[in-house]
């Protein structure tokens, strides 16, 4: 009996120790892996000849602007002319209301 808690210990132990040795090794293993991914990657974005480049980001940007005020400009006379009165003359009966 005392041989085959022995036995069992060792294993654990040597399984513990492939473990242990398995993590200790895994940053290795990952920096190893990542660096070629990461020196692909340099080398594609260097040797990419898209049309991507700062007048097209300008171009991009300037149009946003000129959307977004737009829309504001549309929402800012909606309020203005529609929203707004109509929201004032229901606050005003709401105060005036004599109970009639």
């Amino acid at each position: 009996m005392k041989d085959k808690i022995q036995t069992i210990a060792n294993k654990a132990r040597a399984l513990w120790n492939r473990v242990k040795n398995a993590v200790m090794a895994l940053p290795a293993v990952l920096a190893g892996a990542l660096v070629p991914v990461s020196a692909n990657r340099m080398k594609l974005a260097v040797a990419n000849r898209r049309a991507e480049g700062f007048i097209d980001t300008a171009v991009k940007v300037l149009m946003a602007v000129v959307i977004g005020a737009l829309v504001l400009a549309g929402l800012y006379l909606l309020f203005k002319d529609t929203i707004l009165p109509e929201l004032t003359r229901r606050i005003q009966e709401m105060f005036n209301y004599t109970g009639g």
